[in-house]
């Protein structure tokens, strides 16, 4: 007599907006008028272009493929290896370039965050950073807006490091002026106890010559309150949360010795990549060792609200203007360096959305 015995419960109702046959992607945003454009970071698949446009069930590199052509001699204008596009709800599609393909370090002058026009399709203004800002151990990882302050706002970036400081770079998009903060910090840094496990096994480098280290990522998730006045942040080798005062980010004359005084901690929710915040204050994240997605309501009570053996790695959100939410799912931990060398991905890789009657966080002001 066969016996069917009790099993795991999986809930949440999703569906497949795109499906990815080719590089793995990193990145999705949904602009204010329902594009929707993804990215593609260089870390050792074929990568043709690292930014495109999901137009009419295909791919097309955005604003064009030369934008994607890794140009030695003009580095600050093409895309090398982006690892973040973000829509601002004004027009405006933001492209963080890590400038560091297959995590290496940083090129000269080629990490960066260019804002391209998505009425002309073109490159409206470039941001580099200066040696103390982008260090050689640096990743930028995902980036928010707040237009509220400052002459053009400001934009916060993670330093999402493997192996130096982790940190919040604070842009003054005005100026092009950027600094470190939290450099270090506890709250931007792995978590030292942190065992992460997923789909039942233990996530580790593993190399090819047999040799293992630990699994550990800095500040890498990344979201902003409605109000602006927020920014909440956490670590990718960690399952806390924390929040942080924008003011007291921009602010100078704080010492960053004295800055984790005004770090807020909300506690685990689950070890998280991508996060994301809706105009109701809802925070979204994802938990990569659960195949689940939650939201943490601004009270701090946290809801799961998708478990499914198909979230293999959900990585950066975003909310569209149709409030639902869109997710990458890019089995991220089934790359080659954590398995000796075998790449145990299995294709397509996958754009999910759920509905979640949330609109997007506004990144400026009425009127």
């Amino acid at each position: 007599m066969q016996v069917i015995l009790p099993s795991e419960e999986y809930f949440g109702r999703f569906e497949a907006v795109f499906l990815f046959y080719g590089p793995m992607p990193t990145g999705v945003t949904v602009s204010e008028t329902g594009r929707i454009f993804v990215c593609f970071p260089k870390w050792g698949d074929d990568v043709e272009f690292t930014v495109a446009e999901i137009v009419q069930g295909s791919l097309r590199p955005y604003p064009s493929i030369e934008a994607n052509s890794a140009n030695p001699s003009n580095i600050s204008m093409s895309f090398i290896s982006v690892q973040s596009v973000v829509a601002d709800g004004r027009g405006t599609l933001w492209v963080l370039d890590t400038g560091a393909p297959n995590f290496s370090e940083p090129i000269k002058g080629g990490a960066k965050l260019v804002a391209v026009d998505l009425n002309t399709n073109t490159i409206r203004k470039v941001y580099t950073f200066t040696e103390d800002v982008v260090l050689p151990t640096t990743y930028l990882n995902d980036v928010r807006f707040d237009f509220r302050v400052g002459k053009a706002g400001y934009a916060y970036i993670t330093d999402s490091s493997s192996r130096g400081p982790g940190a919040i770079i604070v842009v003054d998009l005005e100026t092009g002026h950027a600094f470190r903060r939290l450099n270090g910090a506890n709250s931007t840094s792995p978590d030292p106890y942190f065992l992460p496990k997923v789909e039942g096994r233990i996530l580790m480098n593993r190399n090819k010559d047999g040799s293992t280290s630990p699994f550990r990522l800095a500040s890498d998730g990344i979201a902003i309150s409605p109000d602006g006045k927020q920014l909440y942040f956490c670590p990718l080798s960690s399952r806390h949360l924390y929040s942080i005062s924008t003011e007291a980010l921009r602010d100078r004359t704080i010492p960053d010795s004295n800055l984790q005084n005004f770090v807020k901690y909300w506690g685990e929710k689950g070890a998280s990549d991508g996060m994301i915040t809706g105009a109701k204050g809802t925070l979204y994240a994802g938990d990569y060792e659960h195949n689940s997605i939650r939201k943490i309501l601004p009270n701090g009570s946290m809801e799961t609200i998708a478990h499914d053996p198909r979230i293999l790695w959900p990585d950066t959100f975003s909310i569209g203007p149709d409030q639902y939410l869109y997710f990458i799912v890019n089995q991220l931990h089934r790359q080659p360096r954590y398995h000796y060398g075998n790449d145990l991905r299995q294709k397509p890789y996958s754009l999910l959305r759920t509905k979640i009657d949330e609109s997007p966080a506004p990144t400026m002001g009425k009127g």
